[in-house]
Parts: structure tokens; sequence; C-alpha cells
């Protein structure tokens, strides 16, 4: 059973920063090669924020409208990790933030379920 394993998160004033983190278990390939966050908000559905390719050829990225230039999301597949920098935090940045893995269709990267292993899940809260 593969696991993710998230860190970081928090709160921050609006125009702030925060990194997030998240590790996948060793087991986890082939089952997972593609690995990023949705998030949600209260009263609101899932959002894709970022996902990263995590196999051996170039690193692709997908963000979300709304987190682009903002958000980066790398890679280091030795550890078998991901990181999500998210810079100029906006109010409507505050949600819960899920890491994310697993083998997405092609185009289908914003689907929530396209992704099998989910971590627990972890508080981004931005203030005015």
């Amino acid at each position: 059973q593969v696991q993710l394993m998230e860190s970081g998160g928090g709160s921050v004033q609006a125009g702030g920063s925060l990194n997030l983190s998240c590790v996948a278990s060793a087991n986890s390939r082939p089952s997972v090669w593609y690995m990023g966050w949705f998030r949600q908000a209260p009263g609101k559905d899932r959002e894709g924020v970022a996902i990263i390719f995590t196999g051996p050829d170039h690193p692709g990225t997908w963000y979300g409208d709304s987190v682009k230039g903002r958000f980066t999301i790398s890679r280091d597949t030795a550890k078998n990790a991901v990181y999500l920098q998210m810079n100029a935090l906006q109010r409507e940045d505050t949600a819960m933030y899920f890491c994310v893995g697993g083998r997405p269709s092609l185009g289908e990267y914003a689907v929530p379920s396209e992704y099998k292993y989910w971590a627990q899940g972890i508080q981004v809260t931005v203030s005015s």
C-alpha cells in the first residue's frame, strides 16, 4: 500500500510564502508516476493545484489557473518527494491541501478521481 506523508503548511499573512513537502513510501513505483496537490476550501469542491511527473524523464508540470505564476512544484526523485513553494499567498488560497499520487490519464490532471492515493491533508491559512 502506497503511503503519502505531507508536511509544512500553517498560517501566514497575505503576500507571504509557505512550502509543502510530500514523500511517497518506497514501494510507490509503478503505481505513482504523478504527484502533486489538490486543495479544498470549506463549502467548495476539491481543486487541482499543481502536479508533477515523477518518472525518469523531464519533470513535466501542470498548474491550476489560480496559482500559475505564484506556486512552483518540484521533485526529488531519489527521495520520492515533491515540494510546493507557495508565494504571494492570498486569502483565497486558504484551504486544506492534499498530497496526491497516481497515474492520471493524459490531460486529466485536475480530476480528483484520477489519483488513487491521497494524504490526510494539511491546513494552509492565509490572513489579511
